[in-house]
């Protein structure tokens, strides 16, 4: 990640719409969003191929890069469909880098978690408020890049969060959810 890049993610992490301006809003700029992110893609389907499972790794390679395109591919057909082309690619690049909160994130929650553990809530409540907080802040993070970046009303910006979000799910789990059916009935 370039120095830019680390400084628009943290100001953005912390919903700081400056941050926005520290990305390349080319499609350089998003490419080099995406390279870190099929890197290790690719090494882990080495990795599996290595380990003896080649469907199992060709399988996971095509749910990740689904996981990783959809929501670039989602979000720009309704930037095009509400007339904000021309601010899609700062959207998407922003996007894109600051899934890299995301570990921290959910690094905090589980810090979070055990805190709740050991002041004594039992560990299903104290897992569940975990990850609905790491839930809220990501949604809410989505839901302030899409804002800032598009320029969209409220309702826009949470059509496209719901539809990004929904969609990609659908695409990433519905495929592994009929391979299940499917092996089942075999």
């Amino acid at each position: 990640m370039s120095f830019p890049a680390a400084i628009g993610v943290a100001r953005l992490a912390r919903f700081k719409a400056d941050g926005l301006g520290a990305f390349d809003a080319t499609p350089t700029g998003l490419l080099n969003a995406l390279a870190p992110w099929l890197a290790f893609a690719l090494v882990g389907f080495v990795l599996m191929l290595v380990g003896g499972s080649p469907g199992e790794a060709l399988g996971d390679l095509l749910a990740t890069l689904v996981a990783l395109l959809t929501p670039a591919v989602l979000s720009q057909a309704l930037a095009r469909l509400w007339g904000r082309d021309a601010a899609w690619l700062r959207y998407a690049v922003a996007f894109t880098w600051c899934q890299w909160v995301m570990p921290p994130a959910l690094l905090a929650a589980l810090l979070g978690s055990g805190m709740l553990v050991a002041a004594g809530v039992p560990d299903d409540a104290a897992e569940l408020l975990g990850a609905l907080a790491l839930l809220v802040y990501a949604l809410s993070l989505h839901f302030f890049i899409a804002r800032q970046a598009l320029d969209l009303s409220r309702w826009r910006t949470a059509a496209i969060v719901a539809i990004v979000n929904i969609g990609t799910g659908a695409l990433v789990t519905v495929p592994v959810l009929v391979r299940g059916a499917l092996e089942g009935t075999a």
